[in-house]
């Protein structure tokens, strides 16, 4: 049994790098795609994982699966297409913010059909994201695969990690972006993506509405250098960030905070959450921070991720 399967998205982060001697703009290929990251960031913590999803005959595609091959990812899952391998434009501002840009291509193409159901139900927990969720064909995957773990008794692990390129409006994102809440039992969300999922931008409310409302287990809100706010079994509270003396790029930080948890929470058996209590939740929310700040120190996503023994050295 693998501890985390991720499906969705693996593409090639056009990651902005500096400027050259003329002032124009340079731009490293690194790999990316949110579940892909995660489960890179999992198994570079010492979990099992694999990775289904679609990208293209290209080199772009071979150098992907060769990356998740290096890092310890099962890739057998993963399909190829005549379509080109997707790409993100990744431009980062003096803050390390990032802005995404999209050439969408092989990964839009994931069918129902194109899934290793075998693979996905052999884990303790299935992870996606919202970016998969943009397309019909691919969001019909997605929302399939993700069904069929929730009545197998699998954890869901749900990142709704909105990119407003991607949808035609802000109410077709919501409309699609909620509709597998009522499958998940552990979300990852930004404190800027929380009001266009529950309408509420206080921590205390957005979290209880997707613990209440939509039955979701464990919430995570994470607050960039504050940390995180997190609910679990009826209790609000936060673990705070770690400093970053310089920020290099935040490309890959949440994604390397969840791949983090689920590492973590996978260490405790064949049901990850059960008899959690608070302070080893602590723990384990103070473990991600360290990671995702350590991501945060180095540029890329995939490439700039830490590994156990990094950590465990902090």
């Amino acid at each position: 049994m693998k501890d985390i399967t991720a499906i969705g998205e693996i593409l090639i982060d056009l990651t902005q790098t500096g400027k050259n001697g003329q002032g124009v703009p340079t731009f490293a290929a690194n790999p990316g795609g949110a579940p892909a990251n995660v489960a890179v960031a999992a198994a570079r913590l010492g979990a099992s994982a694999a990775f289904i999803g679609k990208l293209g005959r290209d080199s772009f595609g071979c150098y992907l699966r060769q990356v998740l091959d290096e890092n310890g990812v099962d890739h057998s899952g993963l399909q190829e297409s005549d379509s080109p391998t997707t790409m993100a434009i990744v431009s980062v501002d003096e803050q390390g913010e990032r802005s995404f840009r999209f050439l969408r291509g092989a990964d839009c193409e994931m069918v129902p059909e194109d899934v290793d159901e075998v693979l996905a139900q052999d884990s303790k927990i299935l992870h996606f994201g919202s970016v998969s969720l943009t397309q019909g064909i691919a969001r019909s995957a997605t929302i399939f695969t993700a069904r069929a773990a929730h009545r197998s008794g699998i954890l869901v692990s749900y990142d709704p990690n909105y990119r407003p390129a991607l949808w035609r409006t802000r109410q077709d994102a919501l409309e699609w972006m909620s509709l597998p809440l009522p499958l998940v039992d552990i979300i990852k969300l930004s404190e800027e993506e929380m009001p266009l999922l529950v309408g509420a931008r206080e921590l205390e409310t957005g979290s209880r509405i997707l613990a209440e409302e939509h039955n979701v287990r464990l919430v995570m809100i994470t607050l960039g250098a504050r940390g995180v706010f997190c609910r679990w079994n009826g209790e609000g509270f936060i673990i705070p960030g770690v400093h970053v003396e310089k920020i290099a790029d935040t490309n890959g930080a949440g994604d390397t905070f969840m791949g983090a948890v689920l590492s973590r929470l996978c260490r405790r058996g064949d049901h990850p959450l059960e008899g959690l209590e608070r302070p080893e939740l602590e723990e384990i929310l103070a473990f991600a921070n360290r990671a995702a700040a350590l991501a945060c120190s180095r540029s890329g996503a995939i490439p700039a991720m830490p590994t156990l023994a990094e950590l465990e050295g902090i």
